[in-house]
């Protein structure tokens, strides 16, 4: 007698919600069979959830798995359908992360220029503080003196 699964077995053993795993059954990815309401869960189940986990980790969406899945279910055994099209979906995965890790270098690039610019700009404003300040001292202490009534008009 084959093994069988409950969704809290699987939820603990890939550390996922059962939220999740009811998803991945909506989406037609899991197909427990009941007794009343518990959910039980085959061998198959378990090795289409790994399945699951595996290729959303690489980047595959719940369609692109599904479709996996039903050409497995097809032949019981796989067939080279099912390789040319995990092949064909591999090809595509690597091309956009390809694509991605560019985009990823160019953004790179932007924000360290972006922040070259800002240091550079820092810099200047703070070399032109000291001798601002200054300015301005020298500009309060001379209106300081002309608006001082002189000892001479005071008597």
């Amino acid at each position: 007698m084959s093994k069988t699964y409950s969704i809290s077995e699987l939820a603990n053993e890939f550390d996922l919600t059962t939220r999740s795993i009811r998803f991945y059954e909506d989406q037609e990815l899991l197909h427990p069979t009941r007794r009343g309401q518990t959910r039980v869960y085959s061998s198959k189940d378990r090795v289409r959830l790994k399945l699951t986990i595996r290729g959303k980790r690489l980047g595959f969406s719940l369609a692109e798995i599904r479709e996996l899945f039903e050409l497995w279910d097809e032949t019981r055994s796989g067939s080279k359908k099912q390789l040319h099209l995990m092949l064909s979906k591999i090809g595509e995965r690597r091309a956009a992360l390809d694509q991605q890790m560019k985009d990823i270098t160019m953004v790179q690039l932007e924000l360290e220029s972006a922040e070259i610019r800002c240091r550079q700009a820092l810099e200047e404003l703070l070399e032109k503080e000291p001798q601002e300040a200054q300015n301005e001292e020298e500009h309060a202490s001379s209106a300081d003196k002309a608006s001082a009534p002189s000892s001479a008009t005071m008597h």
